[in-house]
């Protein structure tokens, strides 16, 4: 099976991604944990998540885990694979967490900090670790400066995971890219 892999799938709503990263992770191991960390605070997204246990079946043990996630990837190290369904869920959970429970919301530098903690945790991981993730920086500019504050916060935490991960894949219209490491790809300004 050779080393394991932190795993980095981006991209759009509905563009593929988290189709592509269960077929991934079916690719890589047996034994296959899902990490969940939408939550359910509606009837939509209740039905959401149920479409989305359906279409996993029972090809995955899963775990649904909104703001903890490095608690669960320490735990589960005897899964093959992990697929962490969603990074940008779990940076929602935890810039809204506190102000949900009527608590300031947590700081900029306070959440990159546990991007980093998660970062520390993937690189010491026993498993492949697959991270999906939304690209929410390439639309317009967020209206109100909490909407601003997540796209930030969404960017520079995409950077940091790029950064580790050893490979990085974007979904866009229904098609996977590779982005790290780098196809070789012939034809304008490639060597013959």
């Amino acid at each position: 099976m050779g080393p394991f892999k932190i795993i980095l799938v981006g991209g759009g709503a509905r563009s593929g991604k988290s189709r592509f990263a269960l077929s991934l992770a079916q690719r890589l191991g047996t034994r296959r944990l899902y990490l969940a960390t939408a939550q359910a605070g509606d009837a939509e997204m209740s039905e959401r998540i149920s479409r989305h246990q359906r279409e996993r079946g029972t090809d995955f043990a899963t775990i649904e885990e909104p703001l903890d996630v490095c608690g669960v990837l320490r735990k589960n190290g005897h899964f093959q694979v992990v697929v962490f369904d969603c990074l940008t869920l779990w940076l929602t959970n935890l810039l809204l967490g506190d102000g949900r429970a009527g608590k300031p919301v947590p700081r900029q530098s306070d959440i990159l900090d546990r991007v980093e903690e998660l970062t520390a945790v993937l690189q010491l991981r026993a498993n492949h670790v697959i991270v999906v993730t939304n690209e929410v920086g390439m639309g317009i500019v967020p209206e109100t400066p909490l909407g601003r504050e997540f796209r930030d916060l969404a960017g520079l935490a995409h950077q940091r995971l790029s950064e580790c991960a050893d490979e990085v894949y974007f979904a866009v219209l229904g098609n996977v890219l590779r982005i790290k490491p780098a196809c070789q790809c012939g034809g304008i300004g490639g060597a013959e």
